[in-house]
């Protein structure tokens, strides 16, 4: 359905960019502040699990939360995944222990996994494709802003303030949000007959669990643990009369191929956004705010073209062209960061990261309306799930992977492969006419 007054739907827009800003902001802006809480909670050999904690509560409850919204309606999940996540935002906050911390991070991940897929299935549900590119560059602005501003505001919370205020944050920005999407989103629900299939979700859950832990431990026995749950799930969709991951949706080629796109794209950006930081403090020899300030040349970049492309694509119902453009774009980004070295110039600097960030932009919302469209409404949430899940794979997987290769500016040019891999797969997407209404659920 969509909403007929416009102060109703800016309203509502502004309470779903409130809550993609919520669950992709907190994935960076605790990073920062790691050195703090260690020193303040001790814990020194559990530091990774703060950050690993939050990532894996969030992945492996995507898909659950998006089929759980197709089943019982999207409001009433994405209020109480604002909830979820505030309330271990407050509980992190007040952690006495590294080990409780940790303990709270994964609740507040589990929250994190429905923020980001209800939101933008919402977005689906009140804006038709056609039309959903006029508001692609607001919320590719938000995954970016958050990309680069949480390492800048975990480091003044930790220095100025206190490390606590980086949970502390949230929870005036949720209760604007569950005040904004409680009194002006109003969507119809039509509750199914049916109960959600909660041994797949584990399941499922669990090979994600295993396969996340691998890419950090590098441990052969989590890799099995992998694929015989994975294995396991798949058996177990095939008969679920409800099944948490339809297997039907792998049979639409659309599907296939925009979350294999999304997974290297992301794989992709995980190198500049993570890396790019460290090789501006430890090469350059910038300081932390500075670096900052040049990554806000990839924002502006990202967030010009999605909006460029949003505008183009309402006006011609075409988008393959934009993603095949952004990855090679993207491609001959990294190709030239791999050649960055001690002495080269801030112009130079702020020249490539905007070019990156030019490719970035026309790829990932793009790809995201594409999978949207190419589904059944019925299957509108768990789509959407699948999409922010192979992209959060993207993420943890890569970021996993260059931290092992990390070699300076050379791993600019180790995450080309996967902008021109993604690039070939675009090739092969076929470009379905873009539905120009949003029929009610």
């Amino acid at each position: 359905m969509s909403l007929p007054d416009p102060k109703q739907f800016r309203r509502v827009f502004a309470g779903l960019l409130l809550a993609m800003l919520l669950a992709s902001l907190d994935q960076t802006i605790v990073t920062t502040a790691l050195p703090t809480i260690v020193r303040d909670l001790g814990g020194l050999d559990q530091l990774s699990w703060v950050v690993t904690a939050y990532l894996l509560g969030a992945t492996v409850s995507v898909p659950l939360w998006g089929r759980a919204s197709d089943l019982y309606g999207r409001k009433a999940l994405f209020m109480a995944a604002i909830g979820v996540f505030l309330t271990g935002s407050a509980l992190s906050g007040l952690a006495g222990t590294l080990g409780q911390l940790v303990a709270f991070r994964a609740l507040q991940g589990l929250g994190a996994g429905g923020l980001m897929t209800l939101a933008m299935a919402i977005v689906g549900d009140i804006v038709s494709p056609r039309e959903r590119g006029r508001y692609q560059g607001y919320i590719q602005m938000i995954f970016v802003l958050a990309s680069i501003a949480g390492p800048l505001l975990g480091g003044l919370f930790a220095d100025h303030a206190s490390w606590r205020s980086v949970f502390y944050v949230n929870l005036p920005i949720g209760a604007a949000c569950l005040t904004l999407i409680g009194t002006s989103l109003h969507l119809p629900v039509e509750r199914k007959p049916v109960k959600l299939d909660y041994l797949g979700a584990a399941l499922l859950a669990g090979s994600l669990t295993c396969l996340l832990l691998a890419t950090t431990r590098d441990a052969y026995v989590l890799y099995a643990g992998f694929a015989l749950l994975l294995v396991a799930f798949v058996a177990q969709e095939r008969r679920a009369k409800e099944p948490v991951l339809p297997l039907r949706l792998f049979k639409t080629p659309v599907f296939d191929i925009v979350s294999a796109a999304l997974f290297l794209t992301t794989l992709a950006f995980f190198a500049v956004i993570v890396f790019m930081p460290v090789f501006l403090q430890t090469v350059v020899g910038v300081s932390a705010t500075t670096s900052g300030v040049l990554l806000l040349a990839l924002l502006l970049g990202a967030t010009a073209s999605t909006t460029a492309s949003g505008r183009a694509i309402s006006r011609t119902g075409r988008y393959k062209r934009f993603p095949l453009i952004g990855l090679a774009v993207m491609a001959v980004g990294l190709i030239a960061l791999s050649t960055l070295h001690a002495d080269s110039s801030k112009a130079t600097i702020v020249a490539l990261l905007a070019l990156f960030g030019l490719g970035f932009g026309l790829v990932s919302q793009v790809l995201t309306v594409a999978i949207q469209n190419a589904v059944d409404r019925s299957d509108l949430g768990i789509a959407t799930a699948s999409a922010n899940l192979f992209r959060s794979l993207g993420g943890a997987i890569g970021t996993a992977i260059y931290g092992a290769l990390y070699t300076g500016a050379s791993i600019f040019l180790y995450a080309a492969p996967a902008a021109i891999l993604g690039f070939v797969v675009v090739l092969l997407l076929e470009e379905l006419p873009l539905r120009g209404a949003v029929a009610a659920r």
